[in-house]
């Protein structure tokens, strides 16, 4: 009699173990997933770059240095590898995208220019989407680390492999600059 109940008592160990793994899979993979909308958005924003700068450069040829922090903030977006590298590269990248705006502010016959100003609109665009799939992704994020976190996943969850994931959050000195609304003139 003890042997089955010792038996019955590891058969349902073992599937609650199945069952918090399974967990720990799904909420990782979910995780992976949103990233991967936040990637498409990227690789937008990646590819507008060269033609935005490309419209200022004609009228900002003393914002050389402004220009090519852009550049090379974009180049090193592009190549980070990891989750983390990236999210860390696009905080980068958006705040040299931050002081381009502030530089055009300068050039009122830039701002009036259709291109420059279907790029702008553009490029808005593409921001407002990584701002909605940045909000999904730091929900998944924070229901894997959730799991990861609390009792009786913590227990488990290292052994596993899984542990507490970033938050694709931005900068302090950009927090500001984002929280306050748009300007719209006309």
């Amino acid at each position: 009699m003890t042997l089955i109940i010792v038996i019955v008592v590891a058969v349902v160990l073992a599937l609650y173990l199945i069952s918090l793994y399974n967990g720990f899979v799904k909420l990782r993979n979910n995780r992976e997933n949103a990233f991967a909308n936040i990637d498409v958005q990227l690789k937008q924003r990646h590819d507008l770059i060269p033609q935005l700068v490309a419209s200022v450069k004609g009228y900002a040829t003393h914002e050389k240095d402004l220009l090519e922090n852009v550049t090379k903030a974009r180049t090193a977006a592009m190549s980070a590898n990891t989750i983390d590298e990236k999210i860390q590269a696009e905080g980068q990248l958006s705040a040299a995208l931050n002081g381009l705006k502030v530089a055009v502010e300068a050039y009122p016959d830039l701002k009036a220019n259709q291109n420059f100003m279907q790029l702008q609109g553009e490029i808005s665009d593409i921001e407002n989407k990584l701002a909605a799939t940045r909000r999904f992704f730091n929900s998944a994020t924070k229901e894997l680390n959730n799991a990861v976190e609390t009792f009786p996943g913590n227990i488990f969850a290292g052994m596993f492999g899984f542990k507490r994931e970033m938050m694709f959050e931005i900068a302090d000195q950009e927090r500001a600059q984002y929280d306050k609304a748009p300007e719209i003139k006309f």
